[in-house]
């Protein structure tokens, strides 16, 4: 067996391999209600049977206005959680682990989605919001919204934590925190988006409080015997900005509070980030944090061959692999993966159904 195809277990969830799909928004909600649709559990479905390990969904929107745009799904409510439970249970039938990630889109939320008519913030007349953010700075092209104060952050902690109690609820197997790419979170740890002066801004104690503190929410209330993953940017690309090493510090206080995993991202901060994109170009950061850390790390970013995303586990870079792009063109990756790499069909994970399609 290679290392692709060996199972990871966190706390009490086992991961039949080490290829992850990762979470990817659909805006596809046309109701606009944060319900997911058929079209989550085919979309999520698909790639459980196409043999991927842990199968996360969307960002799903701990409040309303924490949506993306007025499309995304959520987990605010009942009918959501009652409406995610049938796409968990499809994907755990298939040998999957089923993940959400939990999200606030803050400052970058109210946004048409890529494939509506309109561009940037969406206006209140058609359904969009006035956002929120650590302060009143907009990101480039959107509209300025309205820095939180004390008492709303607070209100955003429970949320997070309310929104955990429904994934327990709805049989989800990990929670997965959404600090990265530009969102509430990410906008309160990167001093490029965060210019408070009280006890959320300006240290890196003080820029790092709220993810600590909706970590410790969800974890209060998650069960302990299931994992609690956190995605984050490792840098914003971008002169005086979040960076590596404080990922590397962030990661270690994340680690003394019970998370078991960071999946490791980077960017969406600003416009203005320079990213050079290559094959593994936020491997390094992975490797980084894995190692000052002392944590599970999950490494993302154009990785889409079988040898190359072995690679990355066997050099210790990271402990399991995120496939985003790589996985929309192809929901069974992980079975041609199984044949480049060695695997007999019979030890791949086909369903039954699609045996007679194994590759040979």
């Amino acid at each position: 067996m290679t290392s692709l195809f060996e199972p990871l277990t966190l706390r009490g969830r086992t991961a039949r391999n080490r290829i992850w799909l990762s979470p990817m928004c659909q805006y596809s909600v046309p109701a606009r209600d944060g319900v997911p649709t058929d079209w989550h559990l085919v979309n999520l479905g698909r790639h459980a049977t196409g043999g991927f390990g842990l199968v996360t969904t969307e960002a799903a929107a701990v409040v309303p206005e924490g949506r993306i745009s007025p499309e995304d799904a959520g987990l605010w409510n009942d009918r959501q959680r009652d409406a995610w439970a049938r796409v968990v249970a499809f994907v755990q039938s298939q040998g999957a682990l089923a993940a959400v990630q939990l999200a606030h889109a803050g400052r970058k939320a109210s946004t048409y989605a890529p494939f509506a008519d309109g561009t940037g913030s969406v206006p209140q007349d058609d359904g969009g919001w006035r956002t929120l953010a650590p302060s009143a700075d907009a990101f480039e092209g959107y509209a300025e919204p309205a820095p939180l104060t004390t008492d709303q952050i607070g209100d955003v902690v429970q949320a997070f934590a309310d929104a955990a109690v429904r994934a327990d609820r709805a049989g989800f197997d990990v929670v997965d925190i959404h600090a990265a790419h530009g969102y509430l979170l990410h906008e309160f740890v990167s001093p490029l988006s965060n210019h408070r002066t009280d006890a959320y801004g300006g240290s890196f104690e003080n820029r790092i409080r709220l993810v600590v503190e909706v970590v410790d929410a969800v974890r209060a209330v998650w069960p302990a015997d299931k994992p609690l993953f956190v995605r984050i940017s490792a840098s914003d690309w971008a002169e005086g900005g979040w960076d590596v090493e404080q990922s590397t510090r962030l990661a270690g206080v994340l680690r003394d509070h019970g998370v078991d995993l960071v999946d490791v991202s980077s960017g969406g901060a600003v416009a203005h980030q320079q990213i050079t994109v290559e094959p593994g170009y936020q491997v390094p950061f992975a490797a980084a944090i894995r190692s000052g850390a002392d944590l599970p790390v999950s490494a993302v970013g154009l990785i889409t061959e079988p040898a190359q995303a072995q690679a990355v586990l066997d050099d210790g870079s990271a402990d399991a692999v995120m496939l985003g792009r790589a996985a929309i063109r192809e929901p069974s990756w992980p079975l041609r993966a199984a044949h480049e790499l060695g695997v007999d069909a019979k030890d791949a994970p086909y369903p039954p159904q699609y045996e007679r399609g194994a590759w040979r």
